[in-house]
């Protein structure tokens, strides 16, 4: 279901922003009837995209080729984030089993993660995967904060963290432990900076409500921690960037979209408040997006970061 031509929902903010639409594009209603639509993940391989129905616990489908919607997975364990590794499987944080799985290619799950130093996790939130094979994950507290988005309980660790998965070893390392509320979290196209959203401001007032960005080197060791930018409206939340390095992220009134020298260039109104986001399509020039309760999209002239 058509909504508006781009130039009806584009905001353009910074003259770079007049080339990243397309004026016969439309931001289209592709799904309705979640109750916080998250964790957009896309497969290639067969054209279609996963995406988390958190307070219904259960895993969607949309089919790119024939536009058809499907539960895939419910229940889910309140799976929230969702991603693609480099195999083409789908990775996703499970906010209600407090853990990081995989689905194999045969349709069994992996358990990657689910304790850290002998302690349970908190509730995996938002998962991204590196070219080498090193899995990042955002570990905050929503999912046992209430039954609402998982089951609730108290936090074993104590706080809220990101974490990376060897991709030889196995073993859970903490390479980032002063969030309040880490949640999103994207590379860089060179993958040289790794970008983290704290949405501290659900929890404490005049709390984080921005995206930090930090210098990656081979061995995953972060450093050169900034505040890349805050939101000016609702909060962040999941984000991708496509190749030239620029950031498109979720917020309160829609997509914003973020120059790599941090400044905001321009947005793309949504209806309903943002969640997450992917590049999808043949050409991963779709912009896919998790809005509230539905599932939206949009042609975009920009390509994302090739992931997979």
């Amino acid at each position: 279901m058509s909504l508006a031509t781009f130039q009806d929902v584009a905001v353009i903010l910074d003259d770079r922003f007049q080339r990243l639409h397309i004026g016969s594009a439309r931001l289209e209603k592709l799904a309705e009837g979640c109750r916080w639509a998250e964790g957009p993940a896309y497969f290639p391989a067969g054209r279609y995209l996963i995406w988390s129905d958190v307070p219904n616990d259960r895993m969607m489908r949309f089919d790119e080729t024939s536009g058809t919607v499907s539960v895939f997975r419910h229940s889910s364990g309140y799976s929230n984030g969702n991603t693609v590794d480099r195999q083409g499987r789908l990775v996703t944080c499970e906010h209600g089993n407090r853990r990081l799985t995989r689905t194999e290619h045969d349709g069994s799950i992996t358990v990657l993660a689910s304790h850290h130093q002998g302690k349970r996790l908190n509730s995996p939130n938002d998962v991204v995967v590196k070219s080498d094979g090193s899995i990042w994950f955002t570990d905050p507290a929503y999912g046992i904060d209430s039954d609402y988005e998982g089951h609730k309980a108290e936090s074993e660790i104590g706080a809220c963290h990101v974490y990376r998965i060897d991709p030889h070893t196995g073993d859970v390392r903490m390479v980032a432990g002063d969030f309040v509320r880490p949640n999103g979290i994207a590379f860089s196209p060179d993958e040289s900076r790794l970008y983290v959203a704290d949405t501290g401001a659900t929890h404490v007032k005049d709390g984080p409500r921005h995206i930090r960005v930090f210098d990656v080197d081979d061995s995953g060791n972060l450093s050169g921690d900034s505040v890349f930018a805050s939101c000016t409206q609702g909060l962040f939340d999941g984000f991708r960037l496509d190749e030239a390095g620029r950031i498109w992220t979720s917020a309160g009134d829609g997509v914003h979209c973020y120059e790599s020298d941090g400044t905001l260039i321009g947005k793309i109104l949504v209806p309903e408040a943002v969640a997450n986001v992917v590049f999808g399509g043949p050409k991963r020039n779709r912009l896919y997006i998790c809005a509230t309760t539905s599932l939206y999209a949009v042609m975009l002239p920009v390509n994302g970061v090739k992931t997979f």
